[in-house]
C-alpha cells in the first residue's frame, strides 16, 4: 500500500488516524508540527501528505508549500477542525485556500472513517 505522513498537533487526531489507516494496510509516520514534517518528507519517500492547517512551528499551508517546492506532484490532504466565530464575517475558509494552492483535497474535521479512505483512494 502507501506511506503516509500525517502532521497534526492532536495526538488524538493523529493516532486515531494512523490506526485506521494502518488497519488499512498503509504505513504511516506521525509529525506533530510543520518542521517536523517537512524534515520527516525530506528523510523518506512518502507517497500522501495528510496535514492539520493550524499546526504548530509551520502550519500546514506553509508545510504544504515547502513540500511541493521538494516533490511537486505528491498529493496533499489538508484537515482542519478549526471554526471561527460569527464576530469574523465571512469568516476566512482556510479548507477552500488549501485546495486552490494544490492541495489535492480538504476535510473539515470531525470527518468519517470512509471519507478519508476514499480520498486518499481518489489521490493515490
Amino acid at each position: 500500500m502507501a506511506n503516509i505522513l500525517i502532521a497534526d498537533d492532536d495526538e488524538a487526531v493523529q493516532q486515531i488516524v494512523k490506526i485506521l489507516l494502518q488497519r488499512s494496510g498503509h504505513d504511516v509516520v506521525g509529525a506533530s508540527d510543520g518542521r517536523t514534517a517537512l524534515q520527516t518528507f525530506r528523510e523518506r519517500d512518502f507517497d500522501l501528505l495528510i496535514v492539520d492547517i493550524f499546526i504548530p512551528g509551520m502550519d500546514g499551508l506553509e508545510t504544504m508549500k515547502k513540500v511541493h517546492e521538494h516533490r511537486p506532484g505528491v498529493p496533499i490532504i489538508v484537515i482542519s477542525g478549526h471554526a471561527f466565530s460569527a464576530r469574523c464575517t465571512p469568516p476566512p475558509d482556510f479548507l477552500t485556500m488549501a485546495t486552490k494552492l494544490g492541495a489535492a483535497c480538504s476535510l473539515q474535521k470531525p470527518f468519517k472513517s470512509a471519507v478519508l479512505l476514499e480520498n486518499i483512494a481518489r489521490c493515490l
